[in-house]
Protein backbone atom coordinates (compact mmCIF):
# COMPACT_ATOMS: atom_id res chain seq x y z
CA UNK A 1 0.00 0.00 0.00
CA UNK A 2 1.07 3.45 -1.00
CA UNK A 3 2.26 5.87 1.98
CA UNK A 4 -0.55 8.50 2.46
CA UNK A 5 -0.10 11.97 1.67
CA UNK A 6 -0.27 14.04 5.33
CA UNK A 7 -2.29 17.24 4.75
CA UNK A 8 -2.74 20.30 7.30
CA UNK A 9 -5.15 21.90 7.00
CA UNK A 10 -5.04 25.84 7.92
CA UNK A 11 -8.64 27.82 7.85
CA UNK A 12 -10.36 29.82 10.12
CA UNK A 13 -13.78 28.05 8.60
CA UNK A 14 -14.05 25.59 11.46
CA UNK A 15 -17.08 23.77 9.07
CA UNK A 16 -14.24 23.75 6.33
CA UNK A 17 -11.92 22.62 7.88
CA UNK A 18 -14.45 19.25 9.31
CA UNK A 19 -15.19 18.63 5.74
CA UNK A 20 -12.06 18.46 4.02
CA UNK A 21 -11.56 15.91 6.77
CA UNK A 22 -14.88 14.44 6.15
CA UNK A 23 -14.33 14.45 2.50
CA UNK A 24 -11.07 13.06 2.25
CA UNK A 25 -11.81 10.05 5.20
CA UNK A 26 -15.10 8.97 2.84
CA UNK A 27 -13.90 9.13 -0.31
CA UNK A 28 -9.97 9.87 -1.02
CA UNK A 29 -8.43 7.79 1.97
CA UNK A 30 -4.77 7.89 0.49
CA UNK A 31 -5.01 11.99 1.47
CA UNK A 32 -4.74 11.90 5.30
CA UNK A 33 -5.73 15.29 7.13
CA UNK A 34 -3.21 15.05 10.17
CA UNK A 35 -4.06 18.33 11.88
CA UNK A 36 -6.54 21.19 10.99
CA UNK A 37 -5.98 25.09 12.69
CA UNK A 38 -7.19 28.61 11.88
CA UNK A 39 -4.47 30.32 11.93
CA UNK A 40 -0.05 30.60 10.89
CA UNK A 41 0.45 30.66 14.70
CA UNK A 42 -1.05 27.87 15.92
CA UNK A 43 0.67 26.53 12.41
CA UNK A 44 3.97 27.03 13.28
CA UNK A 45 3.47 25.43 16.93
CA UNK A 46 2.31 22.05 15.26
CA UNK A 47 4.94 19.11 15.84
CA UNK A 48 3.43 17.55 12.86
CA UNK A 49 4.97 20.18 10.78
CA UNK A 50 8.27 18.66 10.35
CA UNK A 51 6.73 15.66 8.86
CA UNK A 52 3.67 16.76 7.03
CA UNK A 53 4.21 16.51 3.00
CA UNK A 54 1.74 19.53 2.38
CA UNK A 55 0.00 22.70 3.97
CA UNK A 56 -3.49 23.60 2.58
CA UNK A 57 -3.34 27.51 3.06
CA UNK A 58 -6.68 29.42 2.66
CA UNK A 59 -5.04 32.95 2.20
CA UNK A 60 -7.27 35.53 4.53
CA UNK A 61 -6.17 34.49 7.97
CA UNK A 62 -5.95 35.87 11.40
CA UNK A 63 -2.85 37.54 12.85
CA UNK A 64 -0.07 36.07 10.21
CA UNK A 65 -1.09 36.49 6.85
CA UNK A 66 -1.11 33.30 4.25
CA UNK A 67 1.98 35.16 2.10
CA UNK A 68 4.28 35.63 5.22
CA UNK A 69 3.16 31.88 6.33
CA UNK A 70 4.12 30.94 2.80
CA UNK A 71 7.70 32.45 3.17
CA UNK A 72 8.28 31.46 6.84
CA UNK A 73 7.29 27.53 5.27
CA UNK A 74 9.80 27.68 2.39
CA UNK A 75 12.27 29.23 5.00
CA UNK A 76 12.23 26.87 7.80
CA UNK A 77 10.25 23.64 5.93
CA UNK A 78 11.30 23.95 2.28
CA UNK A 79 10.13 20.19 1.77
CA UNK A 80 6.47 20.70 2.34
CA UNK A 81 4.43 22.01 -0.39
CA UNK A 82 1.80 24.64 -0.22
CA UNK A 83 -1.35 24.44 -1.97
CA UNK A 84 -3.41 27.54 -1.40
CA UNK A 85 -7.33 28.04 -1.44
CA UNK A 86 -9.25 31.14 -1.26
CA UNK A 87 -12.88 32.17 -1.62
CA UNK A 88 -11.67 36.26 -2.74
CA UNK A 89 -8.66 35.63 -5.61
CA UNK A 90 -7.55 39.17 -7.41
CA UNK A 91 -4.28 39.41 -9.43
CA UNK A 92 -2.21 41.00 -6.72
CA UNK A 93 -2.64 38.17 -4.24
CA UNK A 94 -2.14 35.68 -6.77
CA UNK A 95 1.35 37.14 -7.78
CA UNK A 96 2.39 37.80 -4.67
CA UNK A 97 1.28 33.87 -3.64
CA UNK A 98 3.59 32.73 -6.23
CA UNK A 99 6.73 35.10 -5.74
CA UNK A 100 6.10 33.78 -1.92
CA UNK A 101 6.60 29.76 -3.31
CA UNK A 102 3.38 28.67 -3.28
CA UNK A 103 3.24 25.02 -5.51
CA UNK A 104 -0.53 25.55 -6.35
CA UNK A 105 -3.56 27.45 -6.19
CA UNK A 106 -7.46 26.78 -6.42
CA UNK A 107 -10.57 28.26 -5.60
CA UNK A 108 -13.20 28.01 -3.02
CA UNK A 109 -16.16 28.76 -5.30
CA UNK A 110 -15.27 26.95 -8.42
CA UNK A 111 -13.18 23.92 -6.80
CA UNK A 112 -14.80 20.65 -5.29
CA UNK A 113 -12.84 17.89 -2.83
CA UNK A 114 -12.50 15.41 -5.85
CA UNK A 115 -10.43 18.77 -7.16
CA UNK A 116 -9.10 19.53 -4.39
CA UNK A 117 -8.07 16.15 -3.38
CA UNK A 118 -6.41 16.09 -7.43
CA UNK A 119 -4.91 19.02 -6.89
CA UNK A 120 -3.17 17.84 -3.41
CA UNK A 121 -1.61 14.69 -5.41
CA UNK A 122 -0.72 16.30 -7.97
CA UNK A 123 1.46 19.17 -6.07
CA UNK A 124 3.07 16.12 -3.98
CA UNK A 125 3.95 14.29 -6.86
CA UNK A 126 6.17 17.08 -8.00
CA UNK A 127 4.26 19.14 -10.31
CA UNK A 128 2.10 22.66 -9.72
CA UNK A 129 -1.64 22.73 -9.99
CA UNK A 130 -3.72 25.73 -11.02
CA UNK A 131 -7.39 25.79 -10.77
CA UNK A 132 -8.79 27.01 -13.79
CA UNK A 133 -9.97 30.28 -13.18
CA UNK A 134 -6.53 30.85 -11.33
CA UNK A 135 -5.25 30.51 -14.46
CA UNK A 136 -6.55 33.23 -16.25
CA UNK A 137 -5.57 35.52 -13.74
CA UNK A 138 -1.92 33.95 -13.96
CA UNK A 139 -1.99 34.61 -17.82
CA UNK A 140 -2.97 38.13 -16.68
CA UNK A 141 -0.07 38.44 -14.81
CA UNK A 142 2.15 36.52 -17.01
CA UNK A 143 1.07 39.85 -20.03
CA UNK A 144 2.20 42.34 -16.99
CA UNK A 145 5.04 41.26 -16.61
CA UNK A 146 8.55 42.70 -17.72
CA UNK A 147 11.18 40.86 -16.96
CA UNK A 148 13.18 39.50 -20.28
CA UNK A 149 13.76 35.53 -20.96
CA UNK A 150 17.36 33.89 -22.26
CA UNK A 151 16.34 31.90 -24.91
CA UNK A 152 17.82 28.19 -24.63
CA UNK A 153 16.24 25.23 -26.86
CA UNK A 154 13.65 24.72 -29.31
CA UNK A 155 10.07 23.56 -29.02
CA UNK A 156 8.58 20.94 -30.18
CA UNK A 157 5.37 20.50 -31.69
CA UNK A 158 3.71 18.77 -29.08
CA UNK A 159 5.51 21.07 -26.51
CA UNK A 160 3.82 24.50 -28.21
CA UNK A 161 0.44 22.88 -28.43
CA UNK A 162 0.66 22.37 -24.32
CA UNK A 163 1.71 25.71 -24.22
CA UNK A 164 -0.94 27.10 -25.92
CA UNK A 165 -3.22 25.13 -23.85
CA UNK A 166 -1.64 26.43 -20.44
CA UNK A 167 -1.81 29.99 -21.56
CA UNK A 168 -5.71 29.35 -22.24
CA UNK A 169 -6.13 28.05 -18.80
CA UNK A 170 -6.83 24.39 -19.45
CA UNK A 171 -5.87 21.74 -17.16
CA UNK A 172 -3.79 18.94 -17.30
CA UNK A 173 -6.97 16.28 -18.19
CA UNK A 174 -8.63 18.91 -20.29
CA UNK A 175 -5.07 18.79 -22.12
CA UNK A 176 -4.71 15.53 -22.18
CA UNK A 177 -8.38 15.04 -23.32
CA UNK A 178 -7.25 17.97 -26.26
CA UNK A 179 -4.66 16.37 -27.55
CA UNK A 180 -5.28 12.23 -27.27
CA UNK A 181 -2.99 11.54 -25.14
CA UNK A 182 -2.66 10.71 -21.58
CA UNK A 183 -2.59 13.16 -18.61
CA UNK A 184 0.95 11.53 -17.29
CA UNK A 185 2.30 12.48 -20.83
CA UNK A 186 0.83 15.79 -20.43
CA UNK A 187 3.25 16.03 -16.90
CA UNK A 188 6.01 15.02 -19.09
CA UNK A 189 5.79 17.54 -21.60
CA UNK A 190 5.75 20.30 -18.94
CA UNK A 191 8.49 18.96 -16.75
CA UNK A 192 10.73 18.33 -20.22
CA UNK A 193 9.65 22.25 -21.05
CA UNK A 194 10.64 23.59 -17.25
CA UNK A 195 13.89 22.16 -17.51
CA UNK A 196 14.42 23.07 -21.18
CA UNK A 197 13.97 26.79 -19.77
CA UNK A 198 15.09 26.30 -16.15
CA UNK A 199 11.66 27.40 -14.47
CA UNK A 200 9.48 25.38 -12.30
CA UNK A 201 6.16 26.71 -13.08
CA UNK A 202 3.33 27.42 -15.98
CA UNK A 203 3.41 31.08 -15.33
CA UNK A 204 6.98 31.06 -16.20
CA UNK A 205 6.66 29.00 -19.00
CA UNK A 206 3.59 31.00 -21.21
CA UNK A 207 5.57 34.00 -20.11
CA UNK A 208 8.56 32.62 -21.73
CA UNK A 209 6.02 32.01 -24.74
CA UNK A 210 4.97 35.30 -24.87
CA UNK A 211 8.26 37.21 -24.69
CA UNK A 212 9.79 35.67 -27.35
CA UNK A 213 6.46 35.46 -29.43
CA UNK A 214 6.03 31.64 -30.23
CA UNK A 215 2.25 32.36 -29.00
CA UNK A 216 0.78 35.60 -29.18
CA UNK A 217 -2.47 36.90 -26.81
CA UNK A 218 -4.68 36.16 -29.57
CA UNK A 219 -3.43 32.87 -30.77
Amino acid sequence: MSKRVQVIVVDDHRLFRMGVKAAFASHHPDVCVCDDVADGEALFALPSLATADLVLLDINLPGIGGVEITRRLRRHYPNVKILAISAENTAETVKAMLEAGINGFISKQNGDFDELAEAIRTVTSGIEYFGRDIAAIMFDVYVAKKNTSVVTDEFTEREHDIILLCRDGLMVKEIAVRLGISPSTVHTHKKNIFMKLGINNTMEMVNYALKKKIIRIDS
